[in-house]
This record gives C-alpha cells, structure tokens and sequence, in this order.
C-alpha cells in the first residue's frame, strides 16, 4: 500500500497548508520574539549592572559609620571633660581674683 491509497488527497493539501502557514507565520513570529526577549534580557542585564556600581558606592560612602559613631561617643566624653575643666578654670580664676584684689 502506497501513501495515497492511505490517505486522501484532502489530507496532504491540508499538510502542505499547515506547513506553508508554519514556515511563513509561526518561524519569523518566533524569531521575533526570541529577539524581543533577547534585548530585554540584555536591558536587564545592563540595569543590573548599573545597580551594582550603585550600590557598591553606597557600601563605599556608608562603610565610616561605625568610625562617625565612635567619634561621636569620644566627642561626648571630650565636651563632659572640659565641662569639668572649665568648672575648675572658673575656681583658680576666682581664687586668682580674690588674692589679687
């Protein structure tokens, strides 16, 4: 038995049809999408890069808190010292002060 005993002629037409409709719609509307997702991925790609970058000088610019806090709790130790000794100046100036007047 040959294939057109098998099957009508209606069948390979409609084969023919499907594979011109394949060949002519579906392959370049493929290609186009794949190209489309392509340069999205490729958009993507590129923003994430430039987050890095922005990130890592984010992480540059905040890596000297700790040091700004340290500095800070040492600047308050440093005002509380010279409270005490400006209160002290002010006692040897009033003592200066009543021996010389």
């Amino acid at each position: 038995m040959t294939d057109a005993t098998m099957f009508p002629e209606a069948v390979f037409t409609i084969w023919r049809i499907a594979l011109i409709v394949t060949f002519v719609l579906f392959i370049p509307l493929s290609v186009y999408l794949l190209h489309r997702t392509w340069v999205a991925a490729r958009g993507i790609q590129q923003y994430a890069a430039d987050s890095l970058a922005a990130a890592a000088g984010i992480a540059g610019g905040t890596q000297h808190i700790p040091a700004l806090d340290a500095t800070i709790s040492v600047a308050g130790e440093i005002l509380a010292n010279a409270g005490e000794v400006a209160a002290k100046l002010g006692t040897v100036a009033d003592v200066v002060e009543e021996r010389a007047g």
